[in-house]
């Protein structure tokens, strides 16, 4: 049987269990938050599904490999592209890493081209497009997600001319001098132009997109409209007054979305509930002994701005002797997969900075810094999100973050600051934040200040209003009005297709 609904998405959709026999078992993640149970959630709503994935095998694994699973229980199949650690390597590690990733995120010097594999990128985007096109019907909705998959819809477009496509584009979308240092520019943009949607976060990053869409092809406006209501639409970095959301290119209409993905409110609220949470944010508490506690979650990547918080702690704390064994900083900052060369250096600057501070300012009853370099457990996650006074998330450049909207969450809109960069998505969903640019020694070092001295009074007000947006804005919100504008374009855009075929 056909899929109605055919989802392209790098990860797995399960965790790969052996058992003592040695059979294998197909599991939910052990952490359901994130996107990916709101995408699988999508299947509820149609007959069959198929989620396509990629899956490293060896040349002994690949003569037996098992190309589709069938999850029990479920109305959807995942069928796996097959990679050698070869492939994954120079399309995981090194061309979206090396290549795509710092242009992204505008960090045009970490950019490598004499190491890419253009080919070895365009071979497996072909072989997802290929197998989403055997498995969907001919009425299905294929939904390509992310920048590994760029060329994902022109394959489609080309072997199934008339299917339906959307694309969410998870990272930011940088702008026009920037993305076009990419020497394969124009094969990206024409395959995203190949859509029926394209989606980004925020509308700077869909307005990035038609900036360089109109550089590189002879591409006509349609539509523009106000932004979201929620979103801020000027004072901030990344603020947008208004968006494109139609472009024309030759005989495909484009809608263009800008909408940012939510976090899930409800499993954290039900995660704060349980006893062991609960437990463990009262351990938290009296390990602090009164302390102050700051948490920066997030993972080791140059684009994160760990060096940038680290060093702003270390000067908090030179110039502040009456915080010394006040105030603790949690720090997650968890290691890069085996492979990825590109962040041995942001990694050891972050354990240098923290045994610096640690070396300096430690005494026996007060360690400056917790550093965890490993993945905290969800519950722990929670736990230390909603024990912690202050919530610093400064990244140079982010697409979204939720740990943003986590902490918000976690706090429930009653108590807590939020120190967030005006350089990640969110901050145009949550002003009410301190808003910092983690860039200036001074901003940086003004907004911990902020954090610290802010009445209770004014901490309730402004996490009363963020918590309210992204209560309301959250993951299922973001991906039913995505299908809600698939569905309300579709007769207009088989309309539009019908004369360049005849």
């Amino acid at each position: 049987m056909k899929s109605s609904l055919v989802i392209l998405y790098h990860r797995e959709p399960y965790d790969e269990v052996v058992d003592e026999n040695g059979v294998v078992h197909y599991r939910d993640k052990k952490s359901p938050n994130g996107i990916v149970p709101t995408l699988k959630s999508f299947f509820d709503n149609v007959s069959q599904g198929t989620w396509i994935a990629w899956k490293q095998v060896n040349a002994k694994q690949r003569s037996k490999f098992q190309e589709r699973v069938n999850i029990e229980g479920s109305n959807y199949n995942v069928r796996r592209i097959p990679l050698s650690a070869d492939q994954v390597k120079h399309f995981y590690h090194i061309t979206s890493k090396e290549a795509f990733w710092p242009i992204l995120h505008s960090f045009p010097y970490h950019f490598t081209y004499e190491s890419s594999d253009w080919e070895n990128f365009k071979t497996i985007n072909k072989a997802f497009a290929e197998a989403a096109c055997a498995e969907a019907a001919d009425d299905a909705l294929i939904w390509v997600h992310d920048y590994n998959l760029w060329l994902a819809p022109k394959y489609i477009r080309e072997l199934k001319p008339d299917a339906r496509i959307a694309f969410f584009h998870h990272t930011p979308f940088p702008s026009v001098d920037i993305f076009n240092i990419l020497p394969w520019r124009e094969a990206i943009v024409e395959s995203l132009l190949c859509c029926d949607i394209v989606g980004f976060h925020i509308p700077r990053y869909s307005e990035n997109f038609v900036n360089v869409a109109r550089s590189l092809f002879e591409v006509d406006v349609v539509k523009k409209e106000a932004v979201p209501e929620h979103i801020t639409e000027c004072g901030t970095a990344l603020a947008e007054p208004e968006v494109v959301t139609q472009l024309r290119y030759k005989d495909q209409l484009v809608n263009v979305d800008a909408f940012p993905v939510g976090t899930n409110p409800q499993h954290i609220l039900n995660t704060l509930q349980k006893p062991e949470t609960q437990q463990r944010v009262k351990e938290i508490k009296e390990e602090l002994h009164g302390r102050t506690l700051a948490i920066a979650a997030g993972r080791v990547d140059y684009v994160k701005g760990n060096r940038e918080l680290l060093e702003c702690y270390g000067r908090l704390l030179e110039r502040r002797s009456d915080l010394h064994g006040k105030i603790s900083l949690v720090m997650t900052c968890v290691q890069p997969a085996a492979g990825m060369r590109v962040y041995r250096t942001a990694q050891q600057q972050i354990e240098h900075l923290a045994g610096k501070i640690n070396g300096r300012f430690a005494r026996l009853d007060w360690m400056p810094i917790l550093l965890f370099t490993q993945p905290v457990p969800f519950t722990d996650l929670i736990a230390y999100y909603k024990a912690a006074d202050i919530c610093w998330t400064t990244p140079l450049r982010d697409g979204l973050n939720l740990v943003a909207k986590e902490y918000v969450i976690a706090h429930e809109g009653k108590d807590g600051a939020l120190i967030l960069s005006e350089f990640v998505g969110a901050a145009v969903e949550m002003p009410e934040a301190i808003l910092t640019n983690p860039y200036s020694i001074d901003r940086m070092d003004e907004a911990v200040d902020r954090a610290l001295t802010m009445s209770d009074e004014e901490k309730a007000e402004r996490m009363t209003k963020m918590y309210d947006t992204v209560t309301k804005y959250d993951v299922k919100y973001w991906a039913d009005r995505l299908f809600e504008i698939f569905q309300r374009i579709e007769p207009e855009t088989v309309a539009d297709k019908e004369p360049a075929a005849v």
